[in-house]
């Protein structure tokens, strides 16, 4: 009787714990580069096709293929570092949790070929240099304002 009295008070208490268990877990993977697609707030890795090279957003850092090994940086390597990465298409890796997202380049790497260019993409932030334009300025169009000469 006491073995059934014990077991009851277990479940009992496991049932009592379990909503606690169902908590949502909001999970911050880092913030993304401005350069970043718009609308991927979840994803944890770009692939660059032109670049051949991933972007892990967690870590805020390049891993690319170097001599045989996969190298992690902060910056792109040497040859690349004066790409445009607001021009060069992402592809976002939705699918995948892991920490190498590498294991699947020879797939990417045919899948998404240098040139690949999927379905248009928006960038995260603006490109530096570009003028700013927004929804408060559509109401200011007429010949002074499109030359600069009005107030803002």
């Amino acid at each position: 009787m006491k073995t059934l009295k014990y077991f009851l008070i277990g479940v009992l208490l496991l049932s009592f714990s379990r909503p606690k268990a169902q908590v949502s877990v909001n999970v911050n993977i880092g913030n993304p580069p401005a350069w970043g697609p718009a609308g991927y707030t979840d994803a944890r890795y770009y692939y660059l096709p032109d670049l051949e090279t991933y972007y892990d957003v967690a870590g805020s850092n390049y891993i690319y293929l170097s001599n045989g090994k996969w190298i992690r940086t902060r910056s792109l390597p040497a040859a690349y570092r004066n790409y445009d990465l607001y021009d060069e298409y992402k592809v976002v890796l939705v699918d995948y949790r892991g920490n190498r997202p590498y294991a699947d380049f020879k797939t990417h790497k045919v899948k998404y070929a240098k040139g690949y260019k999927g379905k248009p993409q928006k960038t995260i932030g603006q490109k530096p240099g570009r003028a700013k334009h927004g929804p408060h300025h559509d109401h200011e169009k007429g010949p002074d304002k499109a030359k600069g000469h009005g107030k803002h």
